[in-house]
């Protein structure tokens, strides 16, 4: 079953690519072994460098659940998963994510992500981007607040 699935996140891929509708990045989302979600990469045709193929899945099963969470599904994507979507996959919590090609596959197709794995690590000043905090106390007051609310939706 898992190969089924991993070839259509591959087909997507593909299908992105030859379109050129984005990058070679496919990714389905499976609930009881059913395709609920599919995405592949459109960063160039939207504008819009967060369409990932994991990203647009996501959103696109998100809808169809009605929920902000994956729990009980499964992700198929072509590629070992970027940081930011990596952030996103856990923010989802599915099950279980199942990947083909490896992330320095995707370096040496010109798509290296690394970068941004070693940038976590580095001090906020000393990115490629310096991260610069302005302490506010209004912002810590905002989720003393949100600690508080008694009809929170947690996530």
């Amino acid at each position: 079953m898992e190969l089924k699935f991993m070839n259509r996140a591959i087909e997507l891929a593909r299908h992105g690519m030859e379109t050129n509708k984005g990058g070679p990045f496919g990714c389905v989302i499976v609930k009881d072994d059913t395709i609920i979600a599919e995405g592949f990469n459109r960063v160039t045709t939207e504008n819009d460098p967060t369409s990932h193929a994991e990203i647009v899945a996501i959103r696109a099963a998100c809808k169809v659940l009605k929920h902000f969470q994956l729990t009980g599904c499964e992700m198929y994507t072509s590629c070992e998963p970027c940081p930011m979507c990596l952030g996103a996959i856990y923010w989802a919590r599915p099950d279980k994510v199942y990947y083909a090609a490896a992330r320095t596959d995707a370096a040496n197709a010109g798509f290296d992500d690394d970068f941004i794995y070693h940038e976590l690590n580095i001090p906020h000043k000393n990115r490629r981007i310096p991260f610069i905090r302005i302490p506010n106390d209004e912002a810590i007051h905002v989720f003393k607040t949100w600690i508080k609310k008694e009809n929170k939706v947690n996530y």
